[in-house]
């Protein structure tokens, strides 16, 4: 049994009369309806070399059929040059485009499959596959360039040269992983006419107390026969064991079943068929246990939406009553197989039907409304080869799924999968206006989704916060003796690790507090279009006060008359009055005063920082600017031009 299942799909033939005349392509042609694709397509390469090239019919079927088996046994590159010799030997069969086109897709050729694609749907237009295939070219590219956070890693440890598929996680403690394999502890020595490899049986391996994982090891009970066993799924006490099941007849075609088995203790025991359907020859395989009482399970039953579609029946009702197939949301006229029930509406599954990246693809599928949402979990879960089987530890983004990327031999392997956590912080600094350290200042934060925080900034002024990824908070910062400051965060929906930085610098309720970049006209009064910002900021800054009543005062430097200086100061304070009222601020909370040049300015330890020439504490009086170099005047002059606010009062209240 490939990790398909066992069973075959009876090809029909469209050979001239005289091509099955041949032995040993009648021999092919017996193998293949059997399902012995790997020895019919030994057979077939051979009978081809020795085909008469004159023959181009024959050979044209040959190299189809060829192409058939190889891609039955996931040798894409082979099934790739059989189907471009049949479509060189003008083959009638136009699926040879579609079968060329996916082998080069599966081998990531995007550009190569989409342009054979599209020359297929010029001889069947609408072709669903077809479409699907055309999407994902255009589509897979992009993904791969973008791919998930999964950390994808290969199981070395658990992996072998053979071939490894379908784990399934098993215990209370997820500490134990159950497989099959085909490697060399399988049963039997010979290897199978369908897959040229030795039968798959079961394999275990589990977790020591470090939660390390230990060597596979062949689990040694009736479970485990000399044919084939794959894909297992368990009850949810574990006491069952679902999986499937094929054995091989040289005279028959078989199928797959699925066979449940007991656990007494440590042990497996031998498996018991589950009568899925009425008729024996309906092949029913990769089951996969539900939480809603269902068991999931694969099945290409006539009914279904094309190639092998994901059906279910009620665990028990097994027997009694007839499977329901999941419908055209999920099953199309490609393959979707390998079900997983991670809980009772999130379904797992892969498919070559859905767009992908080539291959079988893992898709996602939630219940909600009536309707399944699919998605496909792109790279680096998905690759251009298969990737299927998919299993989770728990409620946690990490488990393990099988695929087999990056093997010549298309083998399939085991891979880990983790999503590591997402971490976004909010961190920053809360100062006062000269950027000195406030002691017990702090920060709330409040979510759009009513999460309500507060954290206090560090004896430095620092603060941080882990926050949620698209979320969107309101942020306060305060501290006694100073006025409230509002800020609003929107963190980004994307999956990534960041840090956002939002620093607060809060005005003192006990001494004049600078505003910076006000500009006016030159000896006007009116506001330049650059002190919007600015201003704007300070209605903020009411607004999130609302019981603050300030003066806004206006100072003008040394040259002039004092007449002069008071009246244009006084003008433009009010000027700063009248655009907060305009913007919606009660009058009574505004007092303006022209100031003059009668109060200047002394120098703050930030503005001592800045200019080294004006030491702090200093009173920027004329007799001490008249010191100055010319230069240095003009910045002495610039510093005592502002415009400044203080608070009057802390107990306004809106009548």
């Amino acid at each position: 049994m490939s990790r398909y299942w066992g069973g075959i799909l009876v090809l029909l033939l469209v050979f001239l009369p005289f091509s099955c005349k041949t032995a040993k392509l009648k021999h092919a042609v017996e193998r293949e309806e059997r399902g012995e694709y790997f020895e019919a397509a030994q057979i077939y390469r051979k009978v081809y070399g020795k085909t008469s090239s004159k023959k181009t019919y024959l050979r044209g079927s040959i190299a189809f059929h060829m192409g058939g088996c190889y891609r039955k046994i996931n040798n894409s590159s082979r099934a790739l040059s059989s189907y471009t010799n049949a479509i060189r030997y003008k083959y009638i069969d136009s699926t040879a485009i579609l079968y060329q086109a996916q082998m080069m897709q599966k081998l990531g050729r995007y550009a190569e499959a989409g342009k054979q694609y599209r020359a297929f749907l010029t001889i069947v237009p609408d072709y669903p596959l077809a479409l699907s295939g055309v999407a994902a070219c255009d589509s897979a590219p992009e993904w791969k360039k973008r791919s998930s956070r999964y950390v994808i890693k290969k199981m070395d440890r658990m992996n072998s040269r053979e071939g490894e598929f379908s784990p399934m996680l098993y215990g209370d403690g997820y500490d134990q992983l159950y497989f099959s394999s085909s490697r060399k502890e399988a049963a039997g020595d010979g290897k199978s006419a369908i897959t040229g490899v030795k039968n798959n049986d079961f394999f275990v391996v589990k977790q020591d107390e470090k939660k390390q994982w230990q060597k596979p090891e062949r689990i040694e009970s009736g479970v485990n026969t000399e044919f084939d066993e794959g894909t297992s799924s368990f009850s949810s006490d574990g006491s069952l064991m679902y999986y499937t099941y094929c054995s091989e007849d040289p005279e028959i075609s078989r199928t797959a079943e699925i066979r449940a088995s007991s656990r007494s203790g440590a042990e497996w025991g031998a498996g018991n068929r589950q009568e899925i359907f009425k008729d024996t020859t309906v092949m029913a395989a990769h089951p996969a246990v539900g939480a809603d009482g269902y068991l999931y399970f694969v099945s290409d039953k006539l009914g279904g939406y094309g190639g092998k579609d994901i059906w279910r029946v009620s665990i028990d009702k097994i027997g009694v009553s007839s499977p329901e197939n999941l419908g055209p949301d999920i099953n199309t006229p490609g393959d979707e197989m390998f079900p997983y029930m991670r809980i009772d509406s999130v379904l797992y599954f892969s498919s070559d039907g859905h767009p992908g990246m080539g291959g079988l693809d893992i898709f996602k599928a939630v219940y909600k409304r009536g309707k399944w949402r699919i998605e496909n979990l792109k790279s680096p879960i998905n690759s251009m080869g298969d990737d299927f089987g998919i299993t989770f530890m728990g409620t946690k983004e990490s488990g393990f799924f099988s695929s087999n990327r990056n093997d010549n031999r298309g083998a399939d392997h085991l891979y880990s999968f983790d999503l590591p956590g997402i971490h976004v912080w909010v961190e920053g600094w809360v100062l006062d206006r000269e950027e000195e350290e406030i002691k017990g200042a702090s920060v709330r934060i409040v979510g759009k989704d009513g999460s309500n925080q507060r954290i206090f900034a560090r004896a430095d002024g620092t603060y941080s916060m882990e926050v949620v990824p698209g979320m969107e908070y309101v942020m306060m910062g305060s501290a006694p003796g100073f006025l409230n400051q509002k800020q609003i965060l929107q963190i980004d929906d994307e999956e990534k690790n960041e840090t956002y930085y939002i620093d607060f610098y809060l005005p003192s309720v006990s001494k004049p507090v600078v505003i910076e970049n006000i500009f006016y006209d030159f000896n006007k009064a009116t506001l330049r279009p650059e002190s919007q910002k600015a201003l704007n900021e300070l209605v903020a800054m009411l607004n999130d006060n609302p019981n603050v009543t300030i003066e806004l005062s206006a100072h003008t430097d040394r040259i002039g008359s004092d007449a002069y200086n008071e009246t244009l100061s006084q003008r433009r304070a009010q000027s700063v009055v009248d655009y907060l009222i305009r913007k919606g601020i009660d009058s009574d909370r505004l007092e303006a005063k022209g100031y003059g040049k009668s109060t200047p300015k002394t120098v703050t330890k930030s503005v001592a920082e800045k200019y080294d020439f004006l030491p702090e504490g200093q009173l920027l009086d004329a007799s001490f600017i008249e010191t100055l170099t010319p230069v240095q005047q003009a910045i002495a002059d610039q510093i005592n031009r502002r415009t400044e606010f203080r608070v009057l009062s802390l107990d306004y209240r809106l009548m």
